[in-house]
């Protein structure tokens, strides 16, 4: 999953989505050095890409990815997959999509202390250009992967994923609507089970 999903996958816990959205960037045992709250979280973003990484419906979404896309099929799976919460945040969130994404760039930016210099440099732009708000337009994913594909040591044909998703957009809408409640449950049980 990618940052919507993690900081949706917190649900509320300031600590946790700290944790959640710095996991990427705190490698191994470097999350010792973090309170144990935000460690909490980070184990939680381990433990979320680890599920959908297993998943067979996400799984299926790479399957269909990876023909074009080789080894960045999971990294669109991830952006497409926020594209769909974003787009049907309703279903999930009470609160609209905007005010929840400055809601969370405010809580992040309130403790940038916690955040590893190469995230909190990320945030900045995060923020600027409101990614999290606009993955729910198939341009906003669109900018996302094509950034993504300039930054990445090989070719990757991400820029050319939002086409692909278009393509197959009931497919992978599908894909999404099956996992994330399976996804949703699970982060619910394994919070409940790290208290």
């Amino acid at each position: 999953m990618n940052f919507l999903a993690h900081i949706y996958l917190s649900f509320g816990d300031e600590s946790l989505l700290i944790g959640n959205f710095i996991g990427d960037f705190v490698k191994g045992k470097a999350l010792e050095k973090y309170p144990s709250e935000v460690q909490k979280g980070i184990i939680l973003h381990r433990e979320i890409d680890q599920f959908t990484d297993t998943h067979p419906i996400v799984h299926d979404t790479k399957k269909r990815l990876r023909p074009k896309f080789h080894h960045y099929a999971p990294v669109i799976s991830d952006v497409f997959y926020d594209h769909f919460l974003a787009s049907l945040w309703l279903n999930y969130h009470t609160i609209p999509l905007e005010e929840f994404t400055i809601s969370a760039y405010n809580m992040l930016l309130k403790n940038r202390d916690l955040i590893p210099d190469k995230a909190l440099h990320m945030l900045s732009y995060m923020k600027r250009d409101n990614w999290l708000y606009n993955y729910q337009f198939v341009e906003g994913i669109d900018r996302a992967l094509t950034g993504m594909s300039r930054r990445t040591p090989y070719e990757s044909k991400m820029e050319e994923a939002s086409r692909s998703l278009e393509k197959h957009y009931d497919e992978f809408k599908a894909d999404f609507t099956s996992f994330f409640p399976d996804l949703i449950a699970h982060c619910q049980q394994f919070i409940k089970n790290q208290a």
